[in-house]
């Protein structure tokens, strides 16, 4: 008689095989591991934990390592004792640090509850962006949610950009990421003779705890605070921008042909007959889309060529890895830190006139209306036959007799039946009821000595707006041939208000008699149809800005939920492929669809979140340079008066854009005349308790310039002696 041998606990693991066919060992799962020390109720020593799952002499460093995985990503901890303890039973959160430069800071939880408050104490024990676990302890005096941290689960920084201080012999480095509030203790042998106020790059060595300071090591000089370009080279170590092209990116970009060449031509049409020409800014040194347009009966023919990166830059290869990790090209004042290595994005990519490039076309039929009768993509090779820029095209529509549409008189009335398109898609648009927010955009003029001389305001022409409705109609045409086609894709989705800012933007607008129809659902067309009633009010630009504010941020995403702002129920990015990874995503979409297969790079979800990441981050580093250059810009006019417009309100004060020079800075509530004053949110407003002064977003203020602090790019403002009392 056999006697029947009874099964291991580990043999009960619902997870085994998965495990077998996943690592090639049949490990107990971490959902078997935690489901085993839940049931024994109580924190178990690691030795008794193995002997109770059978784990043999051989597999104890394979089972040591699930352990530390699940320790780091907080699955399960240790306790003081050492024993493994499951964390949901220790009713512990896990989530993200957001540092404040007062010292506190906040936990944002992974499960999306409330934000817990954390003390500066608490903050000496973690930096910015470390993910942690928290233990709520109460409630502080304002009423938030409070936290103690636990362990640190996951270190988010490294390294870190910031000034060299020398106090009594002491060296730190205080981050230019004001977030992070913890100075960096410098031991001298590690300094590298760095000077006290020099810009420095440090590796830190040794992380913060609840009892030491972080400690750090120099490992990069990048010299004096004021030095031209340094805010540049500032920004992109504290936004962590890849700046620099790993070797095996540069060597596969070197091996491209510095031209097209003939065996590339296979399989796609000929275009290089065809009169197109690339319109872009004076600067611009990419060029990602050419136009053209001819008459089809009594309607127009438009073609939109866009450069064809898809051919060059291959998935999952190192350049595609490096694109995906920029995410897009980032714009400085004077600099451009650019997707694509320069080989491509300024040579072989960019449609450069009077020579051959390869590109994918979005051929469009519209009738005299403005409606798409037919579209087509398809591969091709163009020759593009002028650089243009928008201030020679307005110039050539405005005068068709003048100088520049003299120069270029052969492409003049191809370039006026691209105005006639253009005024006819302007109508479309607002039939669409696109909103259209007039924003000012504003340039820095710059001197010999890299210094600001002037800023000054860009003005919008019709050559702009042509080329930008020409791009619009050829991203709703991609966006449409991938929907019918069921190909997925990252759309750039623009939601509407939140329930909340809803409420809010109405409850303001009824205080100036203006309505917002549409009922809880508002659509583009109800907040183009209260802006074109308010346009001619002198109080517009207050109302357009509370209104702008009121509408959420656009990302991309695979989840097509429309464009709130452009009035489209479908709407993607094609048209930029050199200067942004969701184009490039679009196009080798397009060409599998073609090619009757489907595309799928992993994710979208995930490429989605990495993308809006990435244009967030560019946006951020692209801002901070900006207000840096303005502070150095304002540091000679201390004691001057302006005259500005209100642009913020906050509980702690004003902020005023100055006219003329597009510099916004603080009045803190502090300096405004005496009197208790209260913040009023909904109605963008501080409010004097006995005096009943009221300071509103949109008023108008004269101010003088008191202080300017390029260490923290902060501008502080007083008020006139005219409107001060």
């Amino acid at each position: 008689m056999s006697i029947k041998k009874k099964p291991k606990l580990r043999d009960l693991d619902p997870y085994l095989q998965r495990e077998k066919e996943r690592y090639g060992h049949a490990l107990p799962s971490r959902e078997f591991m935690l489901q085993v020390l839940e049931e024994q109720g109580v924190p178990m020593n690691e030795k008794a934990l193995q002997s109770l799952l059978g784990i043999t002499e051989e597999e104890n460093d394979i089972f040591s390592r699930r352990v530390s995985a699940m320790l780091r990503e907080g699955q399960i901890m240790r306790n003081r004792k050492g024993d493994i303890c499951v964390v949901e039973k220790l009713d512990l959160i896990k989530g993200k640090v957001q540092g404040h430069a007062d010292g506190f800071g906040f936990l944002i939880p992974d499960n999306g509850t409330p934000d817990l408050f954390l003390s500066a104490k608490e903050m000496h024990k973690a930096l910015h962006g470390d993910r942690v676990m928290v233990r709520e302890i109460g409630v502080d005096r304002r009423g938030r949610r409070e936290g103690a941290i636990v362990e640190v689960l996951e270190r988010a920084i490294t390294q870190l950009v910031g000034r060299l201080h020398d106090d009594h012999g002491i060296l730190f480095v205080e981050a230019e990421n004001r977030r992070i509030s913890q100075d960096i203790l410098i031991p001298r042998e590690e300094s590298m003779n760095a000077r006290a106020g020099q810009v420095v790059t440090v590796e830190i060595i040794q992380q913060p705890s609840k009892h030491a300071q972080p400690i750090g090591r120099i490992v990069e000089i990048l010299g004096e605070y004021t030095a031209p370009g340094m805010e540049i080279e500032i920004a992109l170590r504290k936004y962590d921008l890849p700046y620099q092209f790993p070797p095996e990116v540069k060597k596969l970009s070197a091996g491209f042909p510095d031209e097209v060449t003939e065996t590339e031509l296979i399989g796609r049409e000929d275009i290089r007959h065809l009169p197109l020409v690339t319109i872009d800014g004076e600067t611009a040194r990419d060029f990602d889309d050419a136009v053209y347009c001819e008459r089809d009966g009594k309607g127009y023919k438009l073609y939109v060529a866009i450069a064809d990166v898809s051919h060059y830059v291959c998935p999952h290869d190192p350049l595609d890895q490096e694109a995906l990790n920029r995410g897009n090209s980032v714009y400085f004042p004077r600099r451009v830190i650019p997707m694509l290595p320069e080989k491509l994005s300024n040579g072989l990519c960019s449609l450069n006139p009077q020579v051959e490039r390869l590109c994918m076309v979005c051929e469009m039929k519209l009738d005299v209306t403005g409606d798409f009768r037919e579209y087509r993509f398809y591969p091709a090779v163009m020759f593009s036959h002028a650089r243009l820029t928008y201030t020679k095209v307005a110039a050539m529509l405005d005068n068709p007799k003048g100088e520049e549409a003299r120069q270029f008189e052969k492409l003049l009335p191809h370039l006026q039946l691209l105005s006639r398109l253009f005024k006819v898609l302007l109508k479309v648009r607002g039939k669409r009821g696109a909103i259209d927010f007039e924003t000012i955009e504003t340039q820095m003029i710059f001197n010999d000595q890299g210094k600001i001389e002037r800023i000054v305001p860009v003005k919008r022409n019709d050559a702009h707006r042509l080329i930008e409705e020409c791009m619009l109609a050829a991203n709703v045409c991609a966006s449409d041939f991938l929907q019918k086609h069921k190909q997925p894709t990252l759309y750039r989705v623009h939601e509407g208000p939140t329930p909340e800012k809803l409420i809010a933007l109405r409850d303001f607008l009824k205080e100036f008699g203006v309505q917002l129809r549409g009922g809880d659902e508002p659509r583009a067309m109800d907040y183009a149809r209260t802006l074109a009633k308010i346009k001619d009010r002198p109080d517009a630009q207050l109302l357009q800005t509370v209104m702008l504010r009121s509408l959420r941020q656009a990302v991309y995403s695979p989840d097509n939920v429309g464009h709130f702002g452009l009035a489209y129920e479908s709407y993607t990015h094609f048209t930029s492929p050199i200067r942004r990874y969701p184009d490039l995503l679009v196009h080798r979409a397009i060409k599998a669809v073609l090619k009757g297969a489907a595309y799928n790079p992993g994710d979208w979800h995930k490429l989605g979140v990495q993308c809006s990441l990435t244009e967030r981050r560019a946006d951020d580093a692209s801002r901070d340079v900006q207000l840096w250059l303005k502070c150095y810009y304002m540091q000679d006019k201390i004691g001057e008066c302006f005259d500005g417009v209100i642009s913020g309100v906050t509980g702690f004060g004003l902020f005023v854009a100055l006219d003329g020079i597009y510099v916004e800075g603080l009045v803190h509530i502090s300096e405004l005349p005496s009197d208790y004053f209260h913040f009023d949110a909904g109605k963008h407003m501080l409010l004097g308790e006995r005096s009943g002064k009221r300071y509103r977003l949109g008023d108008r203020l004269r101010v003088r310039v008191a202080r300017v602090d390029l260490e923290t790019s902060k501008i502080d403002f007083l008020l006139a002696e005219s409107n001060a009392s």
